[in-house]
């Protein structure tokens, strides 16, 4: 087969490449140029000029055709112009998972696609195969990586069956040490390279600096509310229906001012997000304070003391159906449908114990066990044994 790779001057990338030419395909390396702008990255130098460079070393290395590909336009207009919306909005994105899904495999597979590629392999930690259900129809599976330390199925969870017939993953069967080790023995020069930080793409970067290239610092008021707050001890209702109950337990308490003390400043309530405890500047505490709430229309940050605190934690969370995905489409619920899986709605969280409710406009997720700093605009994902079956955004 004609594969190809994503290089992206990484160790990863360059071992997915290396074990597909080993298996005897003709592999070609695609490295994908998203960003240019170095004034917002924290290292001295340009991140994707290294990388490049890197990338370049390894397909010569190889004996593989090697090209340059500029994204940046698609990737500012897809990717940072989404996440300074969401931010604006108070809502949390993941850029990474997003990257995925509208650069890496799309416009970046429809342009190895239109090179004559019959797949596109990643430096995920990742699986990916197939099955025939009773019709003769082939359906991909997406699987958790065999590295539980590096899995990162939670990123690819916003993928189509048509996306994953032509995605590979090399490395999902292996261990981050047995990448390096293989990296080294061959000789390639991202063997012992770090990982790579921060935003797909772009590097490590102070978030707040990167979010003020367009979002203007706003000083606000922050708010702290007392865990004998009455808000926190209204009595349950009454509920007529499942439904009215998962939409109880999925709420989003409205904090209003007068219901804590103001105890310090912000520079913006779009800087920072749900469960965030760094950064406040707050004193005189005997635990940290996490920001429990933010109130874009006043600019008011509210937080509460201690990782305990009753506001950081909920029991469910809701995802409306516009922005709900199935990566396995036989597999959706119709309405008045639930279903016991494995869910988490954060990168390297564990996977928790979880039922998925469907109704007619939302489908919620009801945890066994209370959830910390569960944050609008994230991406909840839920698995099946090893299985990523299905993926949402946060309402």
């Amino acid at each position: 087969m004609k594969i190809v790779v994503g290089l992206s001057g990484g160790v990863d990338s360059s071992v997915t490449a290396y074990l597909l030419q080993q298996q005897g395909h003709e592999v070609v390396a695609l490295f994908m140029r998203n960003w240019n702008d170095a004034s917002v990255t924290l290292e001295d130098e340009c991140p994707w000029i290294e990388d490049s460079n890197d990338a370049l070393m390894v397909a010569q290395k190889l004996g593989i055709p090697f090209q340059v590909i500029d994204m940046s336009e698609l990737y500012k207009e897809r990717i940072v112009d989404y996440m300074f919306a969401e931010y604006e909005k108070g809502r949390t994105p993941n850029p990474d998972v997003l990257c995925n899904r509208e650069v890496k495999f799309d416009v970046f597979m429809k342009t190895a696609m239109s090179l004559g590629a019959d797949k596109v392999a990643t430096g995920h930690y990742a699986r990916v195969n197939s099955t025939f259900d009773e019709n003769g129809k082939e359906i991909f599976h997406l699987l958790a990586g065999k590295d539980n330390n590096k899995d990162q199925s939670y990123f690819l969870c916003q993928l189509s069956q048509d996306q994953l017939s032509k995605a590979l993953f090399p490395i999902g069967e292996l261990t981050k040490p047995q990448v390096r080790e293989i990296a080294k023995e061959i000789g390639l020069v991202t063997a012992d390279k770090k990982d790579s930080q921060g935003l797909c793409f772009i590097g490590k970067v102070s978030l707040p600096q990167f979010l003020q290239q367009q979002l203007k610092p706003n000083e606000g008021e922050i708010v702290e509310i007392f865990k004998d707050s009455p808000l926190f001890s209204e009595e349950k209702p009454e509920f007529l229906s499942k439904e009215e109950e998962l939409e109880f337990l999925s709420r989003k308490i409205n904090y209003k001012k007068p219901d804590g003390k103001v105890i310090g400043k912000h520079q913006g309530a779009q800087f920072f997000t749900i469960g965030q405890s760094r950064g406040l500047g707050i004193g005189g505490h005997k635990e940290s304070c996490f920001i429990i709430s933010r109130e874009m229309e006043n600019n008011i940050i509210f937080v509460g003391e201690g990782s305990h605190f009753p506001g950081l934690h909920k029991k469910a969370l809701k995802i409306d159906n516009s922005e709900l995905h199935w990566v396995r489409e036989d597999m959706k619920l119709q309405n008045g449908e639930s279903m016991e899986v494995m869910a988490r709605f954060r990168y390297r969280q564990a996977l928790q114990k979880a039922t998925l409710y469907q109704f007619e406009n939302a489908l919620y997720i009801e945890f066994d066990e209370l959830q910390s700093a569960i944050a609008e605009g994230q991406f909840a994902s839920w698995y099946i044994d090893e299985e990523l079956i299905g993926s949402g955004v946060i309402a």
